[in-house]
């Protein structure tokens, strides 16, 4: 058969678009042997490169995972410290207002207790001044008392008992006189 087309194409004239016999047929023999060694050698090298690139991509979205996994972790951790740090600081918050108004009622207590104080002791105070202005007055006035009793009774009064009898007199009669105006 091969000599059937060998001869036919003797015969005919050459085709320009078709190569020789023996170029087709040493063609296919590199073919071949190209076609084996890629099979045998490079075929397993690179399927061997892809497990690999394949294991090493699956390896690090693996490991995107679990950091993402974390991450998620440490951000729910994050708000649960968030939220509990906020909640002790709305405790301390309100620790502290209950201590200030205890503070504030404890001074206010105190302030009052001191008025008090302040007011009994200025009250004493002023009853002892009192009593003071009230003996020098008595004095003064006895003495005033005296001296007028004397030029209008026009005998002297200098016997205390007698003086002290008569300003005793004369106060009580005073002091009644203004109850009585009263």
């Amino acid at each position: 058969m091969i000599n059937t087309i060998v001869v036919a194409a003797e015969d005919a004239a050459p085709n320009p678009l078709l190569p020789a016999t023996y170029d087709i047929v040493w063609s296919a023999v590199v073919f071949v042997i190209l076609l084996i060694a890629f099979w045998r050698v490079f075929l397993p090298k690179m399927q061997a490169m892809l497990d690999e690139r394949a294991e090493a991509i699956e390896g690090n979205i693996a490991k995107a995972d679990e950091a993402q996994a974390k991450a998620e972790a440490a951000l729910q951790e994050y708000t649960a410290q968030l939220a509990s740090a906020r909640q002790e600081a709305g405790e301390i918050r309100e620790a502290a207002r209950a201590d200030a108004a205890k503070i504030v009622s404890k001074a206010k207590e105190d302030a009052v207790v001191e008025a008090g104080r302040v007011a009994q002791a200025a009250q004493s105070q002023i009853e002892a001044e009192r009593q003071s202005a009230v003996v020098s007055l008595r004095k003064d006035v006895g003495s005033l008392a005296v001296d007028l009793a004397s030029s209008v009774v026009g005998e002297s009064l200098s016997d205390d008992q007698k003086a002290s009898a008569l300003v005793d007199r004369f106060l009580a009669d005073l002091e009644a006189s203004e109850k009585a105006a009263k």
